[in-house]
């Protein structure tokens, strides 16, 4: 799960304005599944009292990345609203089975507006309406947004509704109790975390010929989070979730 290439820095020049300081948090993570490394992941956060930026990238590993060769880069930027993230723009640029995909999204008023979506998706997927589509933010800032509601009250109770310019989905995060994380190979982090289990499931947006019924119902998960370094907010540092594509993963903080 790295993902960035010479195409994306193109991508992003617009996007200087905003991205004035470069992410002043960076973190790495190895992703299991079976016992098999399957997956990297390389994530930066820029954590203000007004404002937010969060990049993550990631690309697959193994016998895993030669069956689902992928890699992927995200980059979100917002502000804060209370204890909510409210988006600005977000930009994911990725190559998945060989094909590139590409989605630019602008936030006006709490309504995302896609700027570039390659492929289009009226031939893969179903629309989503437009009422799931308000109010709507994106994967990278529901992340955020955990993080920050963890960070101000120590406690994980969050609900999102995320939209990718293809799939709608509701996130709903809740926290479970205080637990201590022992000593691993896979981790650099030891010690207590905040574990939270979240579920998400796809409201719409579903993929024309498949199971809806299977793909509505709902993945779950659990994140631990701690500081990784004095005074900087609560990380997820270890995370289990459920895949449909390696069942289910373990993702380690691995830097």
């Amino acid at each position: 799960m790295v993902r960035c290439g010479a195409s994306l820095i193109g991508l992003l020049l617009p996007c200087a304005a905003f991205a004035q300081t470069s992410p002043s948090l960076h973190a790495s993570y190895s992703t299991y599944a079976a016992g098999i490394h399957v997956a990297e992941v390389e994530t930066g956060f820029s954590f203000g009292p007004w404002t937010y930026q969060m990049n993550l990238g990631f690309h697959t590993t193994g016998m895993v990345g030669f069956f689902f060769r992928g890699h992927q880069f995200d980059l979100a930027h917002g502000a804060w609203q209370g204890k909510q993230a409210v988006p600005r723009r977000f930009i994911g640029e990725g190559v998945w089975h060989g094909k590139e995909r590409l989605a630019e999204i602008e936030y006006q008023q709490g309504k995302p507006v896609v700027r570039q979506l390659a492929p289009p998706n009226e031939d893969e997927r179903e629309p989503v309406p437009e009422p799931l589509q308000a109010n709507s933010i994106d994967t990278l800032s529901a992340l955020a947004e955990l993080i920050h509601v963890v960070a101000e009250t120590g406690l994980c109770e969050t609900t999102v509704h995320t939209y990718d310019g293809r799939r709608a989905t509701e996130i709903a995060a809740h926290t479970v109790g205080e637990e201590v994380l022992e000593p691993t190979s896979r981790s650099s982090f030891a010690g207590k975390a905040l574990p939270c289990d979240f579920a998400g499931r796809m409201l719409a947006g579903f993929k024309f010929g498949d199971d809806r019924e299977r793909d509505g119902r709902p993945m779950h998960g659990s994140a631990w989070l701690a500081p990784v370094v004095a005074g900087g907010p609560p990380l997820p540092v270890r995370m289990t979730f459920e895949t449909r594509w390696f069942g289910d993963a373990t993702m380690y903080l691995s830097i």
